[in-house]
């Protein structure tokens, strides 16, 4: 990496609020440096005490759009709608993108939900999100991703996320099955980036995340991603090309850090999942507040900040 080259990074703390174990271990790792922004689970358990924490810490905030986990924010949708199943709980990370497949998915009603979220947001933090994201990948979804660009241009939400991962294809530790998912969300995030762009939407030039996630983040992997994906985007960039964006880069790290979840504690309305009680949440806490990652970013200009920096 050109040590000419300033990075702002803005390390999101995925799932804020999905439960007091995992919200308390984001906030300590808010206040070592680990995570530099949080994106709250409005449907969440503890959605209320997040956001309290993060006006407490000075949190910067967004939101997580939520359509496949848990029970909807939206009280007409819990009774009868496309999004939520016989119990009126939404579908799953892949129901949905079943659902959807199958041409099963009413856009009003994603709509409905997505404003409602927003609006819950705002009720609870007082503020309008810096940033809107999507969990489990779902803003980037055919159809869905027309719904919340629009949501989010109406609401004045400049930034999102596109999980794009430069040098992900060289990533030869993640399983295949796990490789298959990711292929697929590059694929919709690209799909994305037109209707994006003519809401106005803006992100980083570089995502991580998708390498990095559970057992795979290290500073190891981090540092790699970084620097390929300042490498790639240098070398794409014409001979004499003088841009801002070649002296200064910027870069979102999804992570989702905290205390594993206990067992019946947390959740959006199910109770905590396997991936939220696995130590894994507690891995990824210990790297982004490793010493050792914090010189690497000291060493090489990076500097972390939150979507309202870029």
């Amino acid at each position: 990496m050109s040590l000419s080259t300033k990075i702002k990074l803005v390390v999101t703390g995925d799932d804020f609020g999905y439960c007091p174990r995992r919200d308390l271990g984001i906030v300590d790792c808010f206040r070592a440096g680990g995570v530099s922004s949080v994106s709250l689970l409005v449907n969440g358990s503890s959605a209320a005490g997040a956001a309290d924490l993060a006006q407490r810490y000075n949190i910067p905030i967004g939101l997580h759009a939520n359509l496949s986990e848990g029970i909807p924010v939206s009280a007409e949708l819990r009774q009868k709608s496309s999004l939520v199943n016989s119990e009126g709980v939404f579908l799953g990370k892949m129901g949905i993108r079943k659902a959807l497949a199958l041409g099963q998915l009413s856009m009003p009603e994603v709509r409905q939900e997505l404003q409602a979220q927003v609006s819950l947001f705002r009720e609870l933090t007082g503020q309008t999100p810096q940033h809107m994201d999507g969990h489990q990948h779902v803003h980037i979804l055919p159809r869905i991703r027309e719904e919340f660009a629009q949501v989010l241009h109406e609401n004045g939400i400049h930034y999102t996320r596109l999980p794009v991962e430069l040098g992900l294809h060289r990533c030869d530790w993640i399983p295949e099955e796990r490789m298959v998912f990711n292929r697929a969300v590059q694929e919709d995030a690209l799909n994305s980036v037109g209707i994006f762009k003519s809401y106005g939407l803006r992100w980083p030039d570089l995502y991580i995340g998708l390498s990095t996630m559970g057992k795979h983040m290290s500073t190891h992997n981090i540092q790699r991603a970084i620097e390929y994906g300042i490498l790639s985007l240098h070398s794409s960039l014409s001979p004499g090309h003088s841009t801002q964006s070649s002296i200064c880069m910027t870069i979102e790290l999804m992570t989702h850090p905290g205390y594993p979840s206990m067992p019946q504690e947390g959740g959006c309305g199910e109770g905590p999942d396997d991936f939220s009680q696995s130590r894994d949440r507690l891995h990824e806490l210990e790297i982004l507040r490793d010493p050792s990652l914090h010189s690497y970013y000291n060493n090489n200009n990076v500097h972390l900040c939150s979507f309202k920096d870029l």
